[in-house]
């Protein structure tokens, strides 16, 4: 019986049909394949190594597969991007962080850069829309964070042109040249230049900032090993978070609630509490073996925290002493996103790949990577924007652009 299911899972594995990662329950087979040492792009990281799961999911494969269509390239920032995401009030549009010290707001129709914010003198590390008005909250390794305004009107849309349809096993291709960026497009962009507010309490690199939900205070995390939390209107520090014993990495805010987890370097995340005004309680998750490089909340009462240990990590806020569900990979995994509606999480990789699994550990996709279309260097965040009707995920990476993109998962797969 084990020769036979050995048998099966090599001949799945040479037609690019074997699960990475799921999480197995108690009596199911375990096939572990070392990996060697990777090649961490573009950043300095520990080199380490560690060894990944593959399981047979069945005994009869699916034919079915997830449709991946690249719609969109957003090509402009002078370095690599950071952060991608997606306003949440009309007009939508999409939002970059770059390491060329600019964010830029774009149309996602057309890939037009509408808005350049040139307010940091260095790195910005994060952007996320406010949750009613035309505010953008960036994030910079000049020590500080900034809320600016800013005012765009939509091009008219154009038709889309030279886009392709790959399945999970588009055949890779070794390393192209970066996009093409000698001309500056976002150089005629009406420019942003100075923010309505300047959030100055960290004594380190803002890696990542937050809205809480309604909009009136925002969450920091630093550098200096500290989050802290604003109040909008008057730029006063209301707490400062500290706990942590290295460097945070992120930080997210749950949308419905006032509850906030922050990321580090000392391979934890924690959860903080501030429904109640008088009580700030936290917890501390405690499931990896490297750097959590982001936490964010999803459906329900569950986290999913990634790492550069290679896994991703489900968890439930009512148990918090272990997992209930983990992926191995064969990368360092940078800023998660979860698809809420379908409970997708898209994985961008240190190795230019972007995974996607459901809740349960699955794999369901892996996004197109070849000469024609995909990242080329080191991905560093994704970002769904589940009601956009051409969009619904965006990438971004040290190749210098985003990309948008439309994600079909079929029933059959969502359900296994």
């Amino acid at each position: 019986m084990r020769r036979e299911i050995e048998t099966l899972n090599e001949r799945l594995a040479a037609e690019g049909q074997v699960i990475d990662g799921a999480e197995l329950s108690k009596g199911q087979l375990k096939t572990k394949a070392s990996h060697s040492t990777s090649q961490l792009s573009q950043k300095l990281k520990t080199t380490y190594k560690a060894s990944t799961s593959k399981i047979v999911s069945s005994f009869k494969a699916t034919t079915s597969r997830a449709v991946c269509q690249l719609v969109k390239e957003y090509i402009g920032h002078r370095d690599g991007i950071w952060d991608v995401s997606v306003a949440r009030t009309q007009p939508v549009v999409l939002g970059t962080a770059s390491a060329d010290h600019t964010a830029l707001l774009w149309s996602i129709e057309t890939g037009r850069c509408l808005i350049k914010y040139t307010g940091h003198v260095g790195s910005v590390n994060s952007i996320k829309f406010h949750p009613s008005e035309q505010l953008a909250l960036t994030a910079s390794g000049d020590q500080t964070a900034h809320i600016w305004r800013y005012a765009v009107q939509l091009p008219t849309p154009q038709p889309v042109a030279d886009t392709s349809i790959c399945g999970e096993d588009e055949v890779e291709c070794s390393d192209k040249d970066e996009p093409d960026v000698d001309g500056d497009v976002s150089s005629d962009c009406p420019t942003v230049r100075v923010p309505l507010t300047s959030l100055k309490s960290h004594q380190g690199v803002v890696i990542a900032a937050d809205w809480l939900v309604g909009g009136k205070q925002v969450v920091t995390a630093s550098w200096d090993r500290t989050a802290n939390l604003y109040d909008v209107e008057t730029a006063e520090l209301v707490h400062s978070l500290t706990g942590h014993d290295q460097e945070l990495t992120h930080c997210c805010t749950h949308p419905t609630q006032r509850l906030v987890v922050t990321s580090s370097r000392d391979t934890t995340f924690r959860l903080w509490d501030f429904r109640d005004p008088s009580i700030h309680s936290v917890n501390v998750f405690q499931g990896h073996t490297d750097t959590v490089t982001s936490a964010v909340f999803t459906v329900g009462d569950n986290v999913v925290s990634g790492s550069d240990d290679r896994t991703v990590k489900v968890w439930d806020l009512k148990n918090m002493r272990s997992p209930i569900a983990t992926i191995r990979t064969d990368s360092a995994i940078n800023r998660i996103n979860v698809c809420v509606g379908q409970k997708i999480i898209a994985l961008p990789h240190d190795n230019r790949q972007v995974r996607l699994f459901d809740m349960s550990g699955v794999r369901l996709a892996r996004l197109p990577r070849s000469s024609r279309q995909g990242h080329r260097r080191m991905v560093c965040c994704s970002a769904w924007s589940e009601d956009h009707p051409t969009c619904n995920l965006f990438t971004c990476g040290f190749d210098r652009q985003a990309i948008g993109w439309n994600i079909n998962i079929p029933a059959l797969l969502q359900e296994k």
